[in-house]
């Protein structure tokens, strides 16, 4: 163990001393039991990891009472670390202070973070966490952790623990103090655990104290005890504030919170406010965080938004953390138009209250591949049908008797169907056709597949949508569509989850235009053994991404090497996993250190889109992706571009919507030109022009050659990067616009003009997802010859394991499938992604079931094999392609040597050969 060295301002003697005379001078007792770890480790306990009890130097502390401090070692995660059940000492309703000597050890760079953290176990088996307080700690040095709780009711166990640094970084404890402060209160005072002043870091929150520590961002603010003649009245307390005269979006109320936030830590923002005037009844209304940079550079953090209205008071809630250490925060109100006025009544800004793992999804019977639909086969004519408006249901003959594809692979081998269908006639609505209710069919949390086959009657004047949709009291699910425009049967597939109970789920088969018939045919909606598919995609990852690996041996005597014992140990696999990332993740070493140590590959968020680095004219913002590109380049990530153009019109920027079309032209010409110039060789991908089949500004605006122009342009100013198309809803069966055959001929539309496509980006953003209808969806552009990547993949649910299956669903796929050559996640970290409850790692850096999930899967796809030289010298095993450790014993010598495995055909073996002189 290494040394801590005496920091002469703030020793760790000094720091001892001012806790200890701190707790005397209140004339308090320590509840802490052992404190300063006289006594080992005695009252204490390691939580998921080790903890050893060390000795300072006698030259460094002299005292032998304080000559002992605790390590906390063999850390795997930032929430690990030491912990005290004080459950006896603590009262409800008294205020506890809370001391503590810190530091740090080990591997890192930079200061690391200390939390002291409160957990609170109930009864009911609920838990809950309390945040006390945290410290910065830099590496051989002491810092003060402190901070203060109370409890206004007794939980059944209250433990107090130190945790925060990132994995494998040891935590060092010298000393913890906790003393009471205040007298016990009466009961009903207050609720929860609370820290000092309730947590709040909101100074005057619900301006009781007037509009002090309140200020005006452009516009005027003002106090009032009623408006709009006594019609608008507090929601809570006596006053609110207005935000009035506003002539701009962003004009609103703010505080500055500089130095009262803390990086790396989440926090929860909830606001109570409204709008008024201008005859604006509804509007956008945000909460955002203004950060300002030791350097002066600005960021805003958009923490939540809602539509509030003039006709009550709504809540305003959201999130959000910190990444490096700023100069200036400020959180602040925007959003309705000018001269509407915000109204605030109070503005809440407090840690954030981790949320309790999610409980495993428990399903009895799940009674997987069975139809769910009644009368599926229509042998009973209409029985169990009715029809969804006034449209008329007529049992015929001549449908398919096979079941579609898609659910073929699901099912396995399966009874031919009934040659049956219902023809729906006299609609008059696009919404009308056949439905079934199957409420008490559903169960929560089983992932169903939706599958059938359908048809275009009489009527139709052009393509036609078929759409399988489920009402969930009320809201509308989608459960798959396909788009008709001839007289054949199609197939119809898609998927659905009900997470939360509901009292009425009704399916329903729409979406021609009125007057249009349909026919439906073999409707099956049943639960999928997601297990019994990863079976098989075991075996087809075995056969696409492993190969036959012969170590050949030379340079030991013959007598010596055959029978020598090998062992391999693969170090890393080079298929391509990365993620999305930002240019404020990588101030934060915790998500630096999570993202280099499980990803190989990254593509910036938003940092090397038009709209960022060009936000006005001629105003270039290249800052934020060089500092990117720096990152990865330093930590050896390869860099995905995305993206050149984005063809959405939301999108683009104002001052481009505003050119004219020469103008704009030379815009599009000088992008390319500015941008691939600048990054040549530098990205060995780039998305051209993102989401084609969804938007078309610039062909609008330019004509159809700009997009294949756009391509061969970027192709000429950098040969070397691979251009992707790249949408969404390719692989899940639920948007017609980019089914797979509209992709497909898409990419040959671009093919036919010039266009060199390099790569089909496939993004991913997808729920409820079903193994076959994806493996379907890359067969289908497998055809054309192209890599395909998941470029944006990320999955949503409320319960982990239930992301962590999903999740699965699409890593297997993907790597199971000899078309697909890379997967990009959008996002892993809490707060930083695009869709809620898809993360991996939490806001604070705890791994949940998704998280796990991933690293497991990754370790799964890692070889290992060990056994003995043949009589030829060589040792054969299959395995992954990338790197790889070999330990060789050749007589009384172990000879350790590194050797990599290229990606090339998987049909032919692959030799290394070995020299084994020492």
């Amino acid at each position: 163990m290494e040394n801590l060295r005496k920091n002469e301002d703030n020793s760790e003697e000094k720091i001892v001393d001012q806790i200890m005379t701190s707790a005397s001078s209140s004339r308090a007792t320590n509840i802490i039991r052992n404190h300063d770890f006289s006594q080992g480790l005695h009252s204490w306990h390691a939580n998921s990891c080790s903890a050893i009890v060390a000795s300072f130097d006698s030259e460094e502390v002299a005292e032998k009472s304080a000559g002992k401090y605790a390590v906390v070692v063999n850390r795997t995660e930032c929430w690990q670390g030491l912990e005290q059940d004080i459950t006896g000492e603590i009262s409800p309703g008294s205020m506890y202070s809370v001391s503590a000597c810190v530091g740090v050890s080990g591997s890192l760079q930079g200061p690391a973070d200390v939390m002291a953290t409160l957990k609170l176990e109930y009864q009911d088996s609920k838990t809950s966490y309390c945040f006390i307080g945290r410290t910065c700690v830099s590496k051989d040095t002491w810092e003060t952790l402190e901070g203060s709780f109370s409890l206004s009711t007794m939980p059944r166990r209250v433990i107090i623990y130190l945790e925060g640094p990132s994995a494998g970084v040891d935590l060092l404890i010298k000393s913890v103090v906790v003393t009471c402060t205040t007298p016990q209160k009466s009961e009903g005072e207050s609720s929860g655990c609370t820290t000092a002043g309730d947590g709040n870091i909101i100074l005057n929150p619900t301006f009781e104290d007037g509009l002090n520590n309140w200020s005006a961002r452009g516009c005027k603010i003002a106090l009032h005890d009623s408006m709009a003649d006594g019609k608008i009245v507090p929601l809570s307390g006596k006053v609110f504030a207005s935000a009035t005269e506003r002539t701009q979006s962003w004009n609103g109320i703010q505080q500055d919170i500089s130095g009262r936030v803390q990086r790396k830590l989440a926090y929860e923002v909830t606001a109570v406010a409204r709008i008024y005037g201008n005859n604006v009844k509804s509007s956008d209304l945000r909460a955002t965080l203004w950060v300002q940079t030791p350097n002066q550079r600005d960021q805003y953090i958009g923490i939540a938004n809602v539509q509030a209205t003039d006709k009550d008071w709504t809540q305003l809630k959201g999130k959000f953390l910190l990444n490096g250490s700023p100069s200036k925060v400020v959180v602040y109100l925007e959003g309705p138009p000018s001269g509407t006025d915000i109204l605030l009544n109070s503005l809440v800004v407090k840690h954030a209250e981790r949320t309790p793992p999610s409980p495993l999804p428990v399903i009895e019977d799940p009674n997987f591949g069975v139809n769910i639909i009644d009368n599926s086969s229509l042998l009973n004519g209409t029985n169990g049908w009715f029809s969804l408006g006034n449209c008329s249901l007529n049992v015929e003959s001549g449908s398919p008797h096979i079941i579609p594809p898609m659910a073929r692979d699901s099912l396995g081998v399966h009874e031919p169907l009934s040659g049956r269908l219902i023809h729906v006639k006299n609609r008059t609505q696009t919404w009308m056709g056949p439905a079934q209710m199957i409420t008490d069919k559903v169960k929560l949390f089983l992932t169903y597949q939706v599958s059938a086959w359908v048809r275009i009657g009489s009527g139709a004047t052009g393509p036609q949508n078929i759409n399988v949709a489920l009402g969930v009291d009320n809201n509308w699910v989608n459960g798959g569509q396909v788009e008709i425009n001839d007289d054949r049967w199609h197939e119809i597939s898609g998927s659905f989850r009900i997470e939360k109970q509901a009292a009425k789920i009704m399916v329903y088969v729409q979406g021609p235009s009125s007057g249009v018939d349909f026919m439906l045919a073999g409707l099956q909606i049943f639960a999928v053994d997601r297990e019994a598919r990863f079976k098989h995609l075991r075996r087809q990852t075995d056969l696409i991404r492993k190969r036959d690996v012969i170590l050949k041996f030379s340079g030991a005597e013959s007598g010596n090497l055959h029978g020598a014992f090998v062992k391999v140990k693969q170090t890393q696999n080079s298929f391509p996993f990365g993620s999305c990332i930002s240019r404020s993740n990588i101030d934060n070493e915790d998500f630096t250190s999570f993202f280099v140590k499980n990803f190989n590959w990254a593509v910036f968020g938003n940092e090397l889109k038009w709209y960022w680095t060009e936000p006005q004219q001629g105003s270039l913002n290249y800052k934020d992706a060089d500092d990117m590109l720096a990152f990865c380049e330093a930590n050896k990530i390869e860099p995905r571009g995305h993206c050149i153009f984005w063809e959405v019109e939301a999108t683009v920027q104002q001052w481009l919507r505003s050119l004219n079309k020469n103008d704009l032209l030379t815009a599009v010409q000088n992008r390319l030109s500015s941008l691939l110039t600048r990054y040549k060789s530098k990205f060995r991908h780039y998305d051209v022009n993102n989401e084609m089949l969804h938007g078309s500004f610039y062909q609008d605006h330019l004509g159809k050659e700009i997009r294949s122009n756009m391509f061969k342009t970027a192709n000429q100013l950098d040969p070397s990067a691979q251009l992707f198309v790249n949408d969404y809803h390719v692989e899940d069966g639920c948007d017609t616009r980019s089914s797979p055959e509209k992709y497909i001929q898409h990419i040959l539309d671009l093919q036919e003009q010039g266009a060199p496509v390099g790569g089909i980006g496939i993004q991913g953003h997808i729920d409820s997802p079903i193994g076959p209808i994806v493996s379907s969806a890359l067969d289908s552009l497998g055809i054309l010859g192209l890599p395909i990547w998941f470029t944006e993949l990320d999955v949503s649910s409320v319960n982990e394991y239930i992301r962590a299956d999903d999740l699965e669903v699409m890593l297997r796929e993907a790597y199971a499938h000899p078309a697909v050559e890379g997967v990009m996640l959008w996002g892993f970290w809490e707060l930083f992604m695009s869709r809620e409850n898809s993360h991996l790692v939490g806001a604070e850096g705890e791994i949940n079931e998704a998280g796990k999930r991933y690293l497991e899967l990754k370790k799964e796809w890692l070889s290992r094999a060990h056994g003995h030289v043949s009589e030829e010298g060589e040792f054969g095993f299959r395995g992954f392609n990338g790197t790889y450790a070999l330990e060789v014993v050749v007589g009384s010598k172990k000879v350790v040597k590194t050797f990599v495995v290229d990606n090339g055909k998987t049909d032919s073996p692959f030799v290394v050969s070995i020299d084994l002189k020492v």
